[in-house]
């Protein structure tokens, strides 16, 4: 018997199960992946975010432990579902793995249970899709067993706001499923607001990744346009930030990444034509941040050949950071993978530098020795790196992320986004 069992044990399922486990909570995390299975019951944890430190006393406890066998969700008297929704290569939702799990639940439900959507998706998907393929044993939702969405908000890396004490949106198909819901988040989270409907939930988190897409792409073509005035667009946007109100700073890069914003407002793009809306401003501001690397290539282009009097065909180009953000190892949508395959068909020799990441797109990590390669290229800003040595030590540096700061500013090696 547990309180809680999550299916899907990964960046959103296994924080979530130590939260509640912090909490006293006994959690039972269902996942296919036999080997991520077989870690967590020996206490060792694959995501950066909940330490092997931390899973193992809760797992020696009893608290924490994982299973393949979805007949273990019978005993349990809450089910969360945290597994991804991905796009499909038509950027339109791909429900499958969402589908299947809720067939696998379908199956062992149980009058009185609870059941919780956590993946980001586009609303509608908790009444429209999963209570239907619930119900389809027999069980009502809102009278034999509780159904609601809860968003999840996981921001990889940080430590200031977690799982634990970022505010949870819950939303139920009906007032009972929610309270219900909302009474399983607060024995673990420290605060839960209520909305009206999965559907007012299922919004809400999309509303949060679309506001911060829109806004990274505003600064990314002003970066583009700076480039054309010759204005720094690093000193704009930090004078711009001094302003203590009406202004939130949001900085360039080379595109998005992640399990989110890249995703997320495409779910709402897709929903909007069901209801002959066109969201043109959501779609602008992705084409926007998807042409990053693009961009970001021909600013290399142009720093070789200005810089160096090289092409891209031949150079050999060091990318610093593939992560798709800083001090994580998570490569999930990384503009940096896209970047390397675009100066890999120019012709490039491309090497990587992570100490977050050992291998990705077919290459493994390489010694930092940025003096070996005609140019570096700064795509994640990982803290550990001396980016003063870096300016130092390398032929050529173009920064993708304002990482050398004042010392690129005045540097003729380094070139900026």
């Amino acid at each position: 018997m547990s309180d809680v069992a999550i299916v899907g044990a990964g960046y959103v399922g296994l924080p979530l199960a130590q939260v509640f486990a912090d909490a006293g909570k006994s959690v039972l995390l269902v996942d296919v992946a036999r080997g991520v299975v077989d870690g967590i019951n020996r206490g060792e944890s694959h995501i950066e975010d909940v330490s092997s430190e931390r899973l193992g006393p809760h797992v020696a406890a009893g608290l924490i432990r994982a299973t393949v066998d979805y007949d273990e969700l019978r005993a349990a008297d809450a089910i969360v579902i945290a597994l991804a929704t991905p796009l499909t290569k038509q950027r339109e939702p791909d429900l499958t793995i969402i589908k299947r799990a809720s067939e696998g639940i379908a199956l062992r439900l149980r009058p009185g249970q609870l059941v919780v959507l956590e993946s980001t998706t586009y609303p509608g998907t908790t009444r429209e899709v999963v209570q239907p393929i619930l119900e389809s044993g027999g069980l009502r939702a809102g009278e034999d067993f509780n159904l609601a969405f809860s968003p999840e908000r996981v921001d990889p890396g940080r430590t200031d706001w977690t799982t634990a004490n970022v505010p949870k949106v819950v939303g139920g198909v009906t007032p009972a499923c929610t309270a219900r819901a909302a009474a399983l988040y607060a024995a673990a989270v420290e605060t839960v607001h209520t909305v009206s409907s999965p559907e007012a939930a299922e919004l809400t988190k999309l509303l949060e990744n679309i506001f911060r897409s829109v806004n990274i792409a505003l600064v990314n073509e002003l970066a583009q346009l700076c480039d054309r005035m010759r204005i720094d667009v690093w000193e704009v946007v930090e004078a711009a930030a001094t302003k203590p109100f009406g202004f939130m700073s949001f900085k360039p890069g080379p595109g998005l990444g992640g399990h989110c914003i890249p995703i997320d407002p495409f779910y709402l793009t897709w929903k909007a034509r069901e209801y002959g809306f066109y969201t043109e401003f959501i779609e602008l501001a992705g084409k926007v941040n998807e042409n990053m690397p693009y961009y970001c290539r021909s600013v290399i282009s142009q720093a070789l050949n200005h810089g160096a009097e090289r092409s891209l065909k031949g150079s050999e180009i060091l990318v610093l950071g593939v992560a798709y953000k800083a001090d994580i190892g998570d490569v999930r949508e990384s503009p940096a993978v896209k970047l390397i395959e675009l100066l890999r068909n120019a012709g490039s020799e491309v090497s990587y530098h992570d100490p977050h990441v050992p291998a990705v797109s077919g290459l493994r990590s390489v010694p930092l020795e940025p003096g070996a390669y005609d140019a570096v290229v700064i795509v994640t800003a990982h803290s550990s790196i001396d980016y003063g040595q870096l300016v130092a030590d390398a032929r050529l540096v173009v920064d993708l992320r304002n990482a050398t700061g004042g010392n690129g500013q005045a540097s003729p090696k380094v070139w900026k986004l």
